[in-house]
């Protein structure tokens, strides 16, 4: 497999209604290597966040091949699944899902409670974290106490906290203003480039895309093509 994570072969994804079966995913086939920055756009109904969701293991494909890391993730029991996406999927959503009555400090702690670590090597690992995303002064704050940008750069931190494969993003700036979402693309790249994290995110935004290294189209569930981005 080489450097490839992510392997992706004549996926199907189909949900039931009723005595009625709609297609939402056509015969998709993408590789996704250790260490990419990935796009995905299309309209709405396009099956972009479909297929985010089966690459974290939310969902299941109807049929095809879903490899990651040479493990097929489709095959695993719902418990396994849950493991492990605990253990490889780090999760950056549009509107933060932060805990109202958490500190940002306890927030960015809730992934980690579902490891063996001691409370000493938690606090060790959040503080650096929260730090990492210039936050180490906000620790102690609330989410209605902190700023747009900075709820999601609690999340960012969240997310990367247990130093995932993969970080999944859907529509992470999409409830920003201009200069926040700016100040979360430069967080992505920089955990992208720097820290060599492989990034999965999901946009309507066009200059949110370009942030990646690639940028793949998808419409009525089909892969319509693939661009590099400048």
């Amino acid at each position: 497999m080489g450097n490839t994570l992510v392997e992706i072969k004549n996926l199907v994804k189909t949900y039931t209604r009723g005595d009625q079966e709609v297609p939402v995913l056509r015969d998709i086939t993408l590789s996704i290597d250790r260490g990419d920055f990935i796009s995905l756009m299309g309209p709405s109904g396009s099956g972009k966040s479909t297929l985010l969701n089966l690459i974290a293991g939310i969902d299941k494909p109807t049929a095809g091949i879903l490899r990651i890391d040479g493990e097929d993730i489709s095959r695993l029991s719902e418990g396994q699944l849950a493991d492990w996406r605990a253990s490889n999927i780090g999760f950056i959503f549009q509107f933060y899902n932060l805990m109202p009555v958490l500190t940002a400090y306890e927030n960015v702690e809730l992934p980690l409670l579902l490891t063996n670590l001691s409370k000493a090597e938690r606090k060790e690992r959040i503080e650096m974290t929260l730090n990492m995303v210039g936050l180490s002064d906000r620790m102690d704050h609330y989410p209605n106490e902190l700023s747009g940008g900075q709820q999601q750069r609690v999340a960012i931190a969240r997310a990367i906290v247990t130093d995932p494969t993969i970080l999944v993003c859907d529509e992470p700036t999409g409830d920003l203003d201009k200069q926040s979402a700016s100040d979360v693309l430069g967080m992505l790249k920089q955990l992208n480039q720097e820290l060599g994290k492989t990034i999965i995110m999901v946009t309507h935004d066009v200059h949110a895309a370009e942030a990646a290294k690639r940028i793949v189209h998808l419409e009525k569930g089909e892969l319509l093509g693939e661009v590099t981005s400048p």
